[in-house]
């Protein structure tokens, strides 16, 4: 299965800027949202982690 890497670099760029945001404004964000939408961040920049190490790993063959 080919991916496109268009697509898979911007979905890395949000994922880690959502993460970024979070954690800047923490404090903004209402207590009952907050552990949410942290699993959910956290979520997103681990697989944005796994494509990052995927296409290196691929980046060879």
């Amino acid at each position: 299965m080919q991916l496109d890497s268009g697509n898979v670099v911007i979905f890395i760029i949000l994922a880690f800027a959502l993460g970024l945001a979070l954690i800047l404004g923490r404090n903004s964000v209402p207590d009952r949202l907050r552990r949410g939408m942290a699993l959910i961040a956290t979520l997103l920049v681990c697989f944005a982690f796994f494509l990052i190490v995927y296409y290196l790993y691929n980046m060879g063959a």
